[in-house]
């Protein structure tokens, strides 16, 4: 049987939506409305979707002036919430939302991070669904339980003492996921301190699609990277956002890519600048 590991389309998935063995994860959500999500599932979803809430289930508990906004969840935690939504070794996970992946990202790292490959994005999300013709159920779905069984793996993070580091070594790269504008520290509004990690490259994780919101051809993502990498292997890369999520997007891209799998700073520029002793760089003047 086929695995998927980055990217599915509507159309491959269709057959297996009857399969127990395929789980379906409905990861919508909007910062500026933690509820959106929620409502816009119960309103219509792809059949047999479960829901994923990016503060309640895909992340950890906030502490403020030392976590970023989205802190990991705690692994065991997570693989309760993954045994209740009928997720073993065995089943093929997908994850989607209805922006770009911005946020279904997430979850496929998650599952990644704890040592389950079968998990892939619907490229397009909920809109190339929805433009195929398929159909939508309403209200709130749930699966039979089965058991997770966590598997971490540490090596696919970095903290920031490692990204400090990285920053002042040519050997390492750091990406930067948000938009250039929140990079160069001209438009920060979610934040409460503009600029960038010193030495990261702006790299914005929308600038992995189409107009139309899907993944951009496998070529064009690697020569997309390839430009940023300037030869540094994959797994010299670091990836951050503002808070651990999009930055994902970026990791996922080089995958599909076929560069390899890229880490990622969890805690991300919301954890950078809770300690005033980092630096905050500003401008383009980092990008190498």
């Amino acid at each position: 049987m086929t695995a998927y590991s980055t990217l599915i389309s509507p159309d491959d998935l269709l057959p297996h939506l009857p399969d127990p063995d395929w789980a379906v994860v409905d990861c919508r959500f909007s910062i500026a409305d933690p509820l959106a999500g929620r409502v816009a599932y119960r309103a219509g979803h792809i059949p047999g979707a479960v829901y994923a809430h990016l503060d309640d289930d895909l992340s950890g508990p906030v502490v403020r002036g030392r976590t970023g906004r989205h802190p990991l969840p705690d692994p065991e935690a997570l693989a309760k919430r993954l045994s209740a939504w009928g997720v073993d070794a065995r089943v093929q996970v997908v994850a989607y939302d209805a922006s770009g992946g911005s946020m279904a990202a997430r979850l496929w790292w998650l599952l990644r991070w704890l040592g389950h490959a079968r998990v892939a994005l619907l490229d397009g999300g909920w809109p190339a669904w929805r433009e195929a013709g398929y159909l939508a159920d309403t209200g709130v779905e749930a699966r039979a339980p089965r058991a997770f069984i966590a598997k971490p793996r540490p090596e696919m993070v970095l903290s920031a003492q490692a990204v400090e580091r990285a920053g002042a070594d040519s050997a390492w790269r750091i990406l930067d996921a948000r938009a250039a504008d929140r990079f160069r520290g001209e438009n920060e509004t979610i934040d409460p301190v503009a600029g960038h990690i010193p030495g990261a490259v702006s790299a914005p994780y929308a600038e992995n699609l189409t107009p139309e919101g899907h993944f951009r051809s496998r070529e064009d993502l690697r020569l997309r990277f390839q430009g940023k990498l300037a030869g540094v292997p994959a797994n010299q890369v670091v990836c951050y956002c503002g808070s651990g999520v999009t930055a994902a997007h970026d990791v996922l891209a080089m995958a599909y890519a076929g560069l390899g799998e890229a880490r990622l700073y969890p805690g991300s520029w919301s954890e950078w600048i809770t300690d005033p002793r980092r630096q905050v760089a500003r401008g383009a003047d980092a990008d190498r």
